[in-house]
């Protein structure tokens, strides 16, 4: 929670690994869920779309965290 209030992606939910099993109903199953987390070798966001494609939701990670995002010059959101 606290790396999400720092700096996430438009439109990024805080869904961290223990409790993404919980909380699959809050998700929407008609759109592609992109997971991600700290950088590329940060396997959680792995572990979340492997969860996700097993409940049946589209999901796929990105190439790279917050930190590459900003990097590039794309737009972050948090403090």
């Amino acid at each position: 929670p606290e790396e999400f209030d720092t700096a996430h992606l438009p439109y990024a939910r805080s869904m961290p690994l223990p409790e993404l099993a919980q909380r699959l109903a809050e998700l929407p199953r008609d759109v592609e869920i992109v997971a991600y987390c700290r950088g590329p070798f940060c396997l959680m966001s792995d572990e979340a779309v492997k969860l996700l494609r097993e409940h049946g939701y589209r999901a796929r990670k990105t190439a790279d965290g917050v930190s590459e995002w900003q990097a590039a010059g794309l737009p972050i959101q948090g403090a």
